[in-house]
């Protein structure tokens, strides 16, 4: 497997990767919060911020959100649904991946959203 970690993005803090790609073509992004300075932004931008994290892990395993095929969110507050489903229809279009959405009565640093994805990559010497 291989260990992904955009260089458009910090590295994590802790023990783990951005993402990771299997032998199958599957990738695995962790879940992903806002940027640091967006605590207590609106949950709008936050939404903006984590799905612009996840683009660019995915782009650093060579597929990007239409190659999604998996979402699961977590919502600090059920309230949150609405504008999730809001952003999430902005982001993926036509495209409809699978997904689950989990309010949870916290989040780490206060955040709102965290999202976490499943894609699909071509391997090297395949064909789409």
């Amino acid at each position: 497997m291989e260990f992904i970690q955009s260089p458009e993005l910090p590295a994590p803090a802790g023990h783990y990767s951005q993402g990771v790609v299997t032998r199958g073509g599957l990738v695995f992004v962790s879940g992903v919060l806002p940027a640091r300075e967006l605590a207590g932004a609106d949950f709008e931008a936050q939404c903006a911020s984590v799905f612009d994290q996840c683009e660019k892990v995915l782009r650093g395993a060579g597929c990007g959100l239409q190659d999604v095929v998996q979402c699961t969110a977590y919502l600090a507050g059920v309230e949150h649904w609405p504008a999730f489903n809001t952003a999430y229809a902005g982001v993926f279009g036509d495209h409809r991946p699978a997904r689950a959405v989990v309010p949870v009565p916290a989040l780490h640093y206060g955040f709102l959203v965290e999202v976490q994805l499943v894609a699909e990559t071509l391997l090297p010497g395949q064909n789409g």
